[in-house]
């Protein structure tokens, strides 16, 4: 039909107009022009529209015109003054559809401009406008032909405006996924971000933990090497401590040599001075001398004696400042004595020729001579005899116990050998029972010595009876528990050496530091002793092997032997420590002594023999002159001479009375010189003591019981 061929001319005719072709320019935005200023200008109509309105009737176009202005709104002036008309001819209504078709595709292009630029600002603005065109105004003076028309521009319309809804639809999908995607990758870095920091974190927490551990292993191992080279320090600070107080014992031995060896050559110069006296009186001139001798001569000799004296006298001035005599010294001494025995010899000589010249004048005289000279040389032999007996007396002390009384200590020892002997497979025993056995045996043998004290008689027999019991095979109760020595073959040796073990302790600990408990303990001991000799005998022998002075003996240092050894056998405490000090020993040795001197004066009361005390005051008296017969010790001898004769003086002197008085009165004037030549100005303690004790019992002619002996009064308790 030609109105289709006019319709799409029109259609193309808009479609090449400058409005059908907008520019697109990238660069808008950058000038700051928005995106549809050309679809904001006024529209315009091709040449080829303007023919066509030409040929329209000016009256049906604003017919149309109206129609069209009220259904789309626009103001366009070229479209308001076209109205279409239900008369006219095909041109007229060609041109009219053309018009009406430029006009609606003018509408079309500002319809799909304000779209996009309304889809540009806001995708998600509503379409609903778009899918929802207000309703058209009933027409009803248009031709079919341009009902048509109309209808066909609509069509387009709404084609448009699905494609330009499908268009949004996709492109919302698109940004949705987009977003979506950035949203999952950001997801997914964000856990990609947070693993790797913890990675880090973990890896500086696992190489810190490392640090610490290597600094920890580091420490250790430092730690270790100083307690190592503490150790080691210790060690060889120990070391030299030993080598020290060895090389102190050493120069303690070297001194104590070197003052025994001084106190010998005092006693020998002494002995010397003594002697070159004596001979220095045969030089004076007498009544026998002066017929025999011109006065010459007997003036020489005796300033030639005296001479000999003086040096003597100045070698004996030096020892009196605290100085032993030196080698020399004795050297000096000797000499004098030899040159002063030749003095006498001379002079002797001498006088016997002038006596035998005076012989062929005067026989008588000369017989009367021969006779004094005979005299006088038997007084001076007598009287060298006498000096020489009493310088082997002197030189006689001795320094250990005699043979029979060392053979007796070895004896002892022995026996007290052979019976831990005997019972070294119940000691060492390894099963329970006998273990236990063993523990009860000690307990029951050693715990009734423990209780021993000076409350009342009835307490100390019924631990004697349970001692009694012990030895005799009976049971006993110890701590709740019946025991008996014959559960065991060597339960009595057992028993036994401990219970004398036990007393020799108390002797030591107790009795050392409470002196009066010396007679309660050595009571029961010798009443013990009395029935169970054997208990008697190890008693003995654990007591002169911690304190060998009871024997009297003292043990001297033989070639190779350790000096801690020694120590220990002169009776010292030896340990890790060292030696105990000089205060502690001496106190055990006199707790010990104490306790021996009680024993031996002391009788069971209750004991059914009669007899004497089975380790009585005779072996106290051989004590006592064994000891004044061997060199006194510093500081010991005094303190046990003391001990002994304050616990045991009164026995004795009762015992022995006169032979006992001799004995101290020797003791005083004869050997107590000899302690105070060997005792420094640092022990003169028990010198003192003991010299007291000495002068006040020989003043007084009497010495008192001793403190805390049991009288008769106590047994009754």
């Amino acid at each position: 039909m030609p109105s289709e061929s006019l319709r799409w001319e029109t259609l193309q005719a808009l479609k090449n107009s400058p409005k059908g072709k907008i520019s697109f320019d990238p660069f808008w935005l950058e000038r700051g022009e928005p995106l549809l200023a050309g679809c904001k200008d006024s529209p315009s109509l091709s040449p080829i529209a303007g023919v066509i309105l030409e040929r329209l009737s000016s009256a049906p176009l604003q017919k149309s015109s109206s129609f069209l202005g009220s259904r789309s709104g626009d103001s366009s002036p070229v479209l308001s003054e076209v109205s279409i008309s239900s008369t006219g001819s095909v041109a007229d209504v060609s041109a009219r559809t053309a018009a009406f078709s430029a006009a609606a595709s003018v509408k079309n292009e500002r319809e799909q401009s304000l779209s996009d630029k309304v889809k540009d600002e806001s995708p998600e603005a509503d379409v609903s406008g778009v899918s929802s065109p207000t309703s058209l105004p009933a027409i009803s003076l248009l031709s079919p032909k341009a009902m048509e028309m109309a209808g066909c521009i609509i069509k387009v319309q709404e084609e448009h405006r699905e494609k330009a809804k499908l268009a949004l639809r996709v492109r919302q999908e698109m940004q949705e996924k987009l977003v979506a995607a950035v949203a999952s990758a950001e997801s997914e870095q964000l856990k990609r971000f947070e693993e790797l920091m913890e990675l880090k974190q973990r890896q500086e927490y696992q190489s810190m933990r490392d640090m610490m551990e290597r600094e920890t292993k580091e420490s250790i191992g430092r730690q270790e090497k100083l307690k190592e080279e503490q150790r080691r320090r210790i060690t060889l600070v120990n070391l030299r401590l030993r080598e020290a107080e060895q090389q102190r014992l050493r120069e303690a031995e070297l001194e104590r040599q070197r003052q025994a060896e001084g106190r010998e050559r005092l006693r020998s110069l002494n002995s010397i001075q003594e002697e070159i006296l004596q001979l220095n009186q045969l030089l004076e001139p007498s009544t026998q001398t002066k017929t025999d001798l011109p006065p010459a001569s007997l003036s020489s000799y005796s300033t030639r004696g005296n001479q000999l004296c003086s040096q003597v006298s100045e070698v004996v001035r030096k020892t009196a400042e605290g100085n032993f005599p030196s080698l020399e010294d004795m050297t000096v001494a000797e000499r004098a004595l030899h040159e002063m025995r030749a003095l006498i010899r001379l002079m002797q000589e001498e006088a016997a020729n002038v006596r035998e010249k005076k012989k062929k004048e005067q026989e008588q005289e000369e017989e009367r001579r021969k006779q004094a000279e005979l005299l006088a040389k038997q007084e001076g032999e007598k009287k060298a005899a006498q000096l020489a007996k009493e310088k082997a007396q002197r030189k006689g002390l001795q320094n250990s116990a005699e043979d029979v009384t060392l053979k007796w200590y070895k004896d002892l020892q022995e026996a007290a050998s052979r019976c831990a002997q005997s019972f070294e497979q119940l000691s060492s025993a390894k099963d329970g029972q006998t273990k236990k056995l063993k523990l009860e045996l000690q307990k029951a043998a050693t715990i009734p010595v423990s209780q021993i004290a000076s409350n009342s008689g009835s307490q100390l027999r019924e631990i004697f009876d349970k001692i009694d019991k012990l030895l005799s095979g009976r049971p006993v109760v110890s701590g709740g528990k019946s025991v008996s020595t014959s559960q065991h073959p060597q339960g009595l040796d057992f028993a036994s050496y401990k219970l004398a073990e036990k007393f020799v302790k108390q002797g030591e600990e107790e009795v050392a530091s409470h002196h009066e408990a010396a007679f309660p303990i050595a009571v029961v001991a010798s009443g013990v002793w009395e029935l169970h000799p054997q208990v008697g005998d190890l008693i003995l022998a654990h007591l002169h092997k911690k304190c060998p002075y009871a024997i009297p003996h003292y043990p001297p240092m033989k070639e190779g032997t350790p000096v801690d050894e020694y120590q220990r056998i002169l009776g010292y405490r030896v340990d890790d420590s060292g030696v105990e000090g000089q205060d502690s020993f001496l106190k055990r040795m006199s707790g010990m002594i104490r306790l021996y001197a009680a024993i031996i004066q002391l009788k069971w009361p209750y004991s059914s023999k009669q007899g004497p005390v089975p380790h009585g005051l005779n072996h106290g008296w051989r004590w006592l002159a064994q000891m004044l017969n061997m060199e006194p010790l510093a500081d010991v001898t005094a303190t046990l001479l003391f001990d002994f004769l304050e616990v045991c003086g009164n026995a004795l002197m009762n015992q022995y009375r006169s032979q006992f008085w001799k004995l101290i009165l020797l003791l005083k004037e004869e050997y107590f010189p000899r302690i105070e030549a060997v005792t420094s100005s640092g022990q003169m303690g028990s010198v003192i003591r003991l010299k007291q004790f000495l002068e006040t019992s020989l003043q007084r002619r009497q010495i008192s019981p001793p403190r805390g002996q049991l009288g008769s009064g106590f047994w009754r308790s």
